[in-house]
């Protein structure tokens, strides 16, 4: 049985009040800069969302498909690698191989759901690379698993189209930039240290991108969809930057 995000309400508002305290030492500085009366709630927020989409495109603008995230010798491997989520370890979402199918929506051609089976017969590498988390730590591990790129080429996704959505199991969402999704280093991770990928970090498998901050490595992924339409992401329709790259 799956835990949705609405049945962590505390955890996740506890989040979102340490979010809130980031961002007034950010109003402190614009108000610093500009004048601008803090009072004024709306007005503010209107500044802070125009500065967030600019750090947006700007991160968008500088990134490039073929620059790599630094990777990393064996030894660097961090076996006891820390689990994180706003819920606890106990409540990870528990998802069967006989029951779980893949669901594709949006612009790609062959939307057939897909299987673990099917989904781990994919060609698979492994890389080791550094997961930056947005509260300030970061670990080195080892994933495995096949290429996003190389999925959505399989199943006939539009990739010309904008961005690459995804939903879990436990009601998380989010979305990518399209060149993110078709990065060499962007995996549907099947496995975490050379063994099938534990529920703690996303069985049947999580989309590692090592050039983004960890919110944006989504685990036990049920859906990917393919759209023209910003989707938004959990936290990001919460305050924080969309693009977040590492």
């Amino acid at each position: 049985m799956t835990r949705s995000v609405l049945e962590h309400r505390p955890l996740v508002a506890g989040i979102e009040r340490r979010l809130f305290l980031r961002q007034a030492l950010s109003l402190g500085a614009l108000t610093l800069l500009t004048g601008c009366d803090i009072s004024d709630n709306d007005e503010v927020q209107a500044v802070l969302k125009l500065m967030s989409r600019w750090n947006d495109h700007a991160q968008a603008f500088l990134f490039r498909r073929d620059a790599l995230a630094p990777t990393f010798a064996e030894r660097d491997v961090v076996r006891d690698f820390r689990y994180n989520a706003y819920f606890p370890v106990a409540d990870v979402p528990k998802l069967a191989a006989s029951d779980y199918r893949l669901q594709l929506s949006g612009l790609i051609e062959n939307k057939r759901p897909w299987s673990v089976d099917e989904l781990y017969a994919l060609p698979e590498e492994s890389q080791i690379t550094r997961h930056v988390c947005v509260e300030g730590w970061s670990m080195i591990g080892k994933w495995g698993g096949a290429r996003l790129g190389d999925f959505l080429k399989r199943v006939g996704a539009d990739l010309t189209a904008k961005y690459v959505g995804y939903q879990s199991a436990d009601g998380y969402y989010g979305s990518i930039d399209m060149a993110t999704a078709l990065h060499p280093q962007t995996i549907m991770a099947f496995k975490f240290a050379d063994e099938i990928l534990p529920a703690k970090f996303g069985y049947p498998f999580k989309i590692r991108i090592p050039t983004k901050l960890g919110f944006k490595n989504p685990k036990w992924v049920t859906t990917i969809y393919v759209t023209n339409h910003m989707p938004g992401g959990f936290w990001e329709d919460r305050g924080y930057n969309w693009f977040s790259g590492s």
